[in-house]
């Protein structure tokens, strides 16, 4: 497996392993109880329920949205044919991993399969409440931003006119042909005169 695709399924699966296991954590331990304060007046952990998108975004449209990570994920898997770039290997890593952990939540857990409620549980104030997945989503759709900004591609190359100039065709042919007429510079070799063309010019001198 090429390195840029082994990084995407390694990120991917961290992404998913720690957003599961912080759910079942959040769960056992946050369940019937009042949000606990974890920077006071910032940040809080309480267990939500939540129906909608990324940061409780949309509730009620529960399958719209599950149609919606499907198909995020296909476009990633898809995408990553063409990866060369380990840049865009964390991003769509993280946006992989992301969609699969709140996929999770939408497949096996209650009221149904296809319409499970995602789990929610990190409540920074003035914020709708959110979970690692929304985070590594997020993440890597403000960095997705700054690649494609940048002229970076999926196959690991530049965009042209992007992160340095490319040679012009006409400054590439010149490089590569001498121009017609162009004087011997002082440092160039002088071709050596061939030893029949030594003598021709002798044997004419003479009979002049």
């Amino acid at each position: 497996m090429p390195r840029p695709l082994l990084l995407l399924a390694l990120v991917a699966a961290l992404v998913l392993v720690a957003d599961a296991l912080s759910k079942v954590v959040v769960v056992r331990a946050l369940a019937g109880r009042a949000p606990v304060d974890f920077i006071p007046s910032v940040l809080d952990l309480q267990l939500t329920r939540n129906s909608g998108a990324a940061f409780s975004v949309g509730t009620g449209s529960t399958l719209v949205f599950t149609l919606v990570a499907v198909a995020v994920v296909v476009a990633v898997v898809l995408s990553a044919r063409r990866l060369r770039s380990r840049g865009w290997a964390l991003v769509l890593g993280g946006l992989l991993g992301g969609a699969l952990g709140n996929l999770a939540d939408r497949v096996f857990r209650s009221p149904g399969f296809l319409r499970g409620e995602v789990v929610d549980w990190i409540h920074l104030h003035h914020w709708p409440v959110f979970n690692l997945a929304d985070s590594a989503i997020v993440v890597a759709g403000v960095c997705a931003v700054f690649l494609s900004m940048t002229g970076r591609r999926l196959d690991g190359e530049r965009e042209p006119g992007r992160g340095g100039r490319e040679p012009a065709a006409d400054d590439a042919q010149a490089c590569r042909e001498p121009q017609a007429g162009r004087p011997v510079q002082a440092d160039q070799p002088v071709q050596a005169v061939q030893p029949v063309q030594a003598a021709q010019a002798v044997t004419d001198e003479a009979h002049g």
